[in-house]
Parts: structure tokens; sequence; C-alpha cells
């Protein structure tokens, strides 16, 4: 399929079906490990896979370990839809794996429209998580835009919080975050024991360029939001990204104006 060509759909048009994280674990799903075992086989896993080092593990070879040591049905690709590479990755070793997707209820178009063809064209389970509230009932608990007074409360209500909920279920999961992003990603680890929410968490492509992700789109022909061509290399919910110039830090577009570079969800 084509990526830079894709016709963004209009609101209310039909999407592909998926579950949501509020429906609860499903049935037959294996039973998890105590967080000790958890926490030692993420120390066994940045071993084996020379996590920081010169010669540390590829992506594919990480998610290779992860299909190696975790099943399918307890692990999670957390996935913000500016592209569709990690769930391509993963899919490739843990095909019908689910694939969690924030909806804030601020998303731009084109963000729900990438939601969707990952829904429609790769091996994957999305799970649409949702947070307590409607955008409606929180503007009438907390005042409407929230996200222009409180952004941090916004974030916590809308993301972190939904997202520490649904991963109850699961031992991994998968983030697409990079080293190169923001000096607060840096040091970004291949895989490490996530104490706030009680799983392996597991960042395969953290040493990926912006190029590289474009460049494994573009070979394996997977869907890339349309605003990344236009100017917007980090996304997150309309209100809170504009599109960023050519060698700023890709991430400035995010809470522009703030003092906050971080939802919260990788911190």
């Amino acid at each position: 399929m084509s990526t830079a060509t894709s016709p963004v759909p209009e609101r209310g048009a039909q999407r592909p079906s998926s579950r949501s994280a509020r429906s609860g674990s499903d049935e037959g799903r294996p039973a998890r490990r105590s967080l000790d075992e958890l926490r030692a086989l993420a120390e066994r896993g940045a071993a084996e896979l020379r996590s920081g080092s010169a010669d540390e593990a590829s992506p594919a070879e990480v998610v290779a370990w992860v299909a190696a040591n975790v099943s399918p049905r307890l692990a999670a690709v957390a996935c913000s839809m500016a592209d569709a590479a990690l769930p391509h990755l993963v899919a490739e070793a843990l095909p019908g794996v689910d694939v969690l997707f924030l909806d804030t209820g601020y998303h731009f178009l084109e963000t729900t429209f990438t939601r969707d063809e990952v829904a429609r064209t790769l091996d994957v389970r999305i799970v649409d998580v949702k947070p307590a509230q409607t955008v409606r009932e929180q503007d009438a608990e907390f005042g409407k835009d929230l996200f222009s007074r409180d952004p941090a409360l916004c974030c916590e209500m809308r993301k972190v919080a939904p997202l520490h909920q649904a991963l109850g279920g699961y031992e991994v999961w998968f983030t697409g975050v990079r080293r190169e992003e923001a000096p607060t990603r840096a040091n970004t680890p291949l895989i490490t024991f996530d104490e706030r929410n009680g799983l392996i968490k597991v960042n395969p492509v953290a040493a990926w360029s912006f190029d590289d992700l474009i460049a494994y789109a573009t070979a394996h022909d997977v869907v890339v939001n349309p605003l990344v061509a236009n100017g917007y290399p980090s996304i997150g919910c309309a209100p809170c990204t504009k599109p960023v110039a050519a060698g700023e830090d890709p991430r400035s577009g995010r809470w522009a104006g703030l003092a906050k570079t971080e939802c919260g969800l990788h911190v």
C-alpha cells in the first residue's frame, strides 16, 4: 500500500473493529508470573541483549528474545500511531499481538486514520484504551480545555492512568521510544523492569534514528501518519502538538511554550 497518498476518511466513517481495554482480561490468557520473576527475566534480558553496549541486539533480535521468553497473549505494543513500524516489527515475531491505542478523545483525524490502517493491514489486534471520562465529562468537572491550564493533570487522566490500568494483564509492553528523540530519552535501555506499571518494558528501536524509522516503514510498506510528512515528527493530542521546523528538537512541538516535554508514560 502507499503511505504518502492514502486518503484520510471523513469523521464518522466506519472504523475497523477492535476491543476496548475496559472489557478486562480475555478468557484463556496464561497466568502472569510474579513481579520477582519478571524482574529477574528483565535483568537476564538486559544481559543477553547487551543493552547499552556497542554491539547491543538489533530491534528484530530484541523482539525475537521476547517471543522466546513470553507468551504472545501476555505481550502488548503501545503505539501513538505516528507510524506502524513498531507494530509491524513486533507482529513479525508475535502475530496477533495486542496494540494499545490511547484513545484520548483529542487525536488528529490523521492519527485515527493511521490507527484504522494498522488494524486493517497488520496481523495485530487493536485495543482502544479509553479514559474514565469522556472529554465532555472532563470539561464538566474540571472546566473546558484542561490541557491548556494543567496539561500534566490532563495527560495523567487521559493517558497515564488508563495505560496503567490496561497493562495490568500483561507481562511485557513494547514502546517506540528512541534515544535521539529528547535528552530525557538519551539513556533508554532495550529492556528494563517497569516498577510503576509492574511489568517488563521493552524498547526495541531505542537506537534508531528518525531516518531509520522511515527507512523501515518504506522497506516494509507500512503506514506512516500523514502528519509526519507535514512537519510533525512527534505526534500527540491535537491541541498540544505543533509542527516542528527542520533541525529543531523533534519533540519541541509537543506542549510548545510550556515547561513540559513528556506526557508521563516514560518517566
